[in-house]
């Protein structure tokens, strides 16, 4: 991988945790990625109308369904993340999600984007699946087995960080596919992709403003932080897709369960950090394996 693709993707890493972290902490629901999409077609109106300006015109069908596509993936996901993280800590649902996520993909830009299928995957799943492992608690998780909350909290979060992986993949695959094959903007991609999903959000938002509003409220400053982070977090990662195969920058970015792992632990005083930190590294060399 390049340097250049590298920083990208480390930079991309940090600033992914980071808004996971503000996500977590607002506690929301579907209100709040409404209240998201619509702060992030505000704040980056600018550079979107700047991206589109020569380039929408040269748009067809074609196109205009992969952004559509990409937006619905990427509405389910934000409401998968968040259901997830309603029902567990951060330190389960997070690097789970992020650990399942690269693995699908590499699945995905083999079969779909003809990318070769190396030696070091295997490594890379064995690593991976073993730190899925710790951070749900390892041996600690049977010895949990006679407390039916503590049990039931981190099987919810392993379900719901298993499910987000799945359309983590989606959409990456998706989106890898627009910027290095169709040719498209990565910011484009990520910018309509948010207003498009809107409409599909309204509905459900209009029958319960008074809930909306609530959110809007209370949780308008984690919803800023979202918007101003995770675009550029998603595009800096399309722009290093450009420069290297998507099977090696999609693993490479989940090096943010490192910074996930330590932000849950100390910010939001989630236990068994020192476990938990131990399996991000271990799933975070599955993913140097995948990167080799």
């Amino acid at each position: 991988m390049p340097l250049t693709a590298l920083a990208l993707v480390l930079v991309a890493a940090l600033l992914h945790a980071t808004w996971n972290l503000a996500a977590k902490k607002a506690g929301g629901d579907h209100h709040f990625v409404f209240m998201s999409a619509l702060m992030i077609v505000l704040l980056w109106a600018p550079v979107g109308m700047w991206a589109a300006w020569g380039a929408l015109p040269a748009w067809g069908w074609w196109e205009w369904a992969l952004v559509l596509a990409s937006g619905l993936t990427h509405l389910l996901y934000f409401n998968v993340l968040l259901a997830g993280y309603r029902a567990s800590d951060l330190t389960v649902v997070y690097p789970v999600a992020r650990g399942t996520g690269p693995l699908l993909t590499t699945v995905g830009a083999v079969l779909l984007l003809g990318e070769p299928l190396r030696w070091s995957t295997l490594a890379g799943v064995l690593c991976i699946s073993a730190g899925i492992w710790l951070i749900a608690g390892g041996t600690a998780l049977l010895n949990k087995a006679q407390d039916p909350t503590q049990r039931q909290r981190v099987m919810a979060g392993v379900a719901w960080g298993g499910l987000t992986g799945l359309l983590i993949a989606g959409y990456t695959v998706i989106d890898g596919y627009a910027v290095k094959v169709a040719l498209m903007s990565p910011i484009l991609i990520d910018y309509f992709g948010n207003l498009l999903r809107i409409p599909f959000m309204l509905p459900k938002v209009w029958q319960d403003r008074a809930r909306f509003n609530e959110a809007w409220r209370t949780q308008w400053r984690y919803g800023l932080v979202m918007a101003a982070l995770s675009p550029l977090a998603y595009v800096l990662v399309l722009y290093a897709a450009q420069q290297a195969p998507l099977s090696h920058v999609a693993p490479a970015r989940e090096v943010s369960m490192l910074f996930a792992a330590l932000l849950g632990g100390r910010l939001l005083g989630e236990q068994d950090r020192g476990a938990r930190l131990a399996g991000a590294a271990v799933m975070a060399l599955g993913v140097v394996c995948l990167s080799l």
